[in-house]
């Protein structure tokens, strides 16, 4: 018998198996590949939502979890990861400009925002009122992370690449089986799959689609990331990720020609160089109605979890929220408030 049955293995799955096997618990995972937003993430951290100059989420208390993280995965599977990238956002105005000052004035954001204006040099961009810097930002390659973990844990014969079947799942007293597995506690980590697991789905995960383009432009020469209407995000070679769409009515994993020239035209207001379009790239958000994660344990079933929810942000979250919950399971310390799905307790119907 295995302590954890693990199904799913985007940011949330490979976050919370990093957890088990830093504890030395022994474990299991299901897994189809189906819920494709963490591969198809921009992959960037940052502390700031540029929107509305304001700090995210337990940005504090990530970050200082963040860079470990994906420094020991770096060391254990040989890759890299971990990208110190700065993130410059443009500003349209000087009434930006100092939107942005006062912002940086803010005793939150004083660590993260640069009060030191940025001219612009690249002839290639348009930013005549120049940028603003976040500090303490860069870019994880989650879809490097995703191939090489799933890889890993086959090696270790701990990956069942399969479709996870609800109906072959078995609930005794103190243990779950499922086929030849049987394991003390189960975690769901399955993002927007979570709208067919019917022990959780009457949460509200209501799942945003993002699209991103790849363009490959040899002339932009640009190392840093680009906030305007879009981002750009270097990713070598000259190819740069563009993105991303959010939208709430259509839930396939299908890349469309309306987001594609959504993307293109935001692009075109502030990029003046010629582009080649090379990849286009879809998948679902797992987004919450109260934009906070889903972690913790079933109204019902004692050993049965959940955690999920992370939205666009899940190299940021994935770390905290894992460590959070395997606190919760294994030392009964309390899940912090704010995602602690027994807050929507009321809304459960059983099984």
């Amino acid at each position: 018998m295995v302590d954890y049955l693990i199904v799913g293995l985007g940011l949330a799955g490979i976050a919370f198996c990093e957890r088990l096997e830093q504890q030395g618990r022994t474990f299991s995972v299901i897994n189809d590949d189906s819920q494709t937003s963490s591969n198809i993430a921009g992959g960037l951290y940052n502390p700031v939502l540029l929107k509305r100059f304001s700090l995210a989420w337990k940005a504090d208390e990530q970050l200082k979890m963040i860079l470990p993280f994906y420094k020991n995965l770096e060391d254990k599977l040989k890759i890299t990861l971990d990208y110190k990238v700065p993130v410059l956002r443009i500003f349209a105005s000087v009434e930006e400009q100092n939107l942005w000052f006062e912002a940086a004035d803010k005793k939150k954001l004083q660590p993260y925002l640069s009060t030191k204006l940025l001219d612009n040099n690249n002839p290639c961009i348009k930013a005549p009122f120049g940028f603003g810097e976040v500090l303490h930002t860069g870019r994880v390659d989650t879809k490097v992370l995703a191939k090489a973990y799933s890889g890993y844990l086959s090696k270790k014969k701990l990956l069942d690449p399969e479709t996870f079947n609800f109906d072959e799942l078995k609930i005794g007293t103190d243990y779950f089986s499922y086929r030849t597995i049987k394991a003390k506690r189960i975690v769901f980590a399955t993002g927007y799959g979570l709208k067919s697991n019917k022990y959780f789905n009457y949460l509200p995960l209501n799942g945003t689609k993002g699209e991103l383009l790849t363009i490959n432009a040899p002339l932009l020469k640009e190392e840093r990331v680009i906030k305007s209407s879009v981002f750009i995000i270097p990713a070598g070679n000259n190819l740069y990720r563009i993105g991303a769409t959010y939208k709430w009515k259509d839930k396939t994993n299908e890349p469309t020609l309306e987001a594609r020239q959504e993307l293109k035209a935001k692009l075109d207001t502030f990029l003046n160089c010629d582009y080649k379009i090379v990849n286009h790239v879809a998948g679902i958000r797992p987004t919450v109605a109260d934009r906070r994660p889903l972690a913790g344990r079933h109204p019902v079933y004692n050993n049965m979890y959940l955690l999920n929810g992370f939205g666009s942000r899940g190299v940021m979250i994935a770390p905290y929220a894992s460590h959070q919950l395997l606190e919760f399971i294994e030392n009964g310390r309390a899940l912090d408030p704010e995602m602690d799905i027994s807050r929507y307790d009321k809304d459960y119907i059983e099984v």
